[in-house]
């Protein structure tokens, strides 16, 4: 795969794997635009972590209208047009539904989301970041995010594994799976060339890069 013919890509996994900064990373260093979630502009959110089962409706409504909104503004500043990487997958939120939802709220949200003009066009690359969970806890304490600091071991063991299974079923474009627990993409230059090389070489629709513990 030739990074240079790819417009538009994006970098993916769950809380704390590391995809913003990756994806700032490679924007700078590819000359790419950045397209980035906006999760602080959730005003559901901070209350979903404290109490999820009285709103997690709110909070994931709140975040398809924000996701359709923000693609109907890049294809109106054309921004497709130009190489873009960004940190979230546009199909994604049904993946939150499915770890997030009562079965209930769950049928209203398929129904809203069928009448929603979300046609978000198909990556050339997906940078599909996996780390276990213990390792993504730890990672968020460090960081200090206040938004953040209520989320569960329990939550993101349950998110984790649905990213499995919607990367495991996911054929909607070329995957790159990288194991990031023993590799600094945010801090480390040269971990950061060789994960670039290593795509350069991607051959196949799904491959994988897994660097060991020194």
């Amino acid at each position: 795969m030739n990074l240079e013919r790819c417009r538009y890509i994006v970098v993916e996994g769950p809380i704390g794997a590391g995809k913003t900064s990756l994806a700032r990373n490679m924007a700078t260093r590819l000359n790419y635009s950045l397209m980035l979630e906006q999760p602080e502009a959730n005003p559901f959110l901070e209350k979903f972590y404290g109490d999820m089962s009285r709103h997690t409706l709110s909070t994931q409504l709140f975040f398809l209208i924000q996701r359709m909104q923000q693609l109907q503004s890049m294809e109106r500043e054309n921004v497709f047009s130009r190489s873009v990487i960004s940190d979230f997958l546009f199909e994604k939120d049904r993946l939150f539904a499915d770890v997030t939802l009562s079965e209930p709220e769950h049928g209203l949200y398929r129904q809203i989301r069928e009448h929603m003009p979300l046609n978000a066009p198909r990556p050339d690359l997906v940078i599909y970041l996996q780390a276990a969970p213990e390792i993504l806890i730890r990672r968020i304490r460090q960081r200090g995010n206040a938004l953040e600091q209520r989320i569960s071991e329990d939550y993101l063991r349950r998110l984790t594994e649905r990213y499995m299974r919607f990367f495991y079923e996911y054929d909607q474009a070329p995957v790159m799976i990288v194991n990031s627990e023993h590799i600094d993409l945010a801090h480390n230059l040269a971990d950061l060339d060789m994960l670039l090389a290593r795509i350069d070489q991607m051959r196949s629709a799904r491959e994988y890069f897994n660097v060991g513990a020194s």
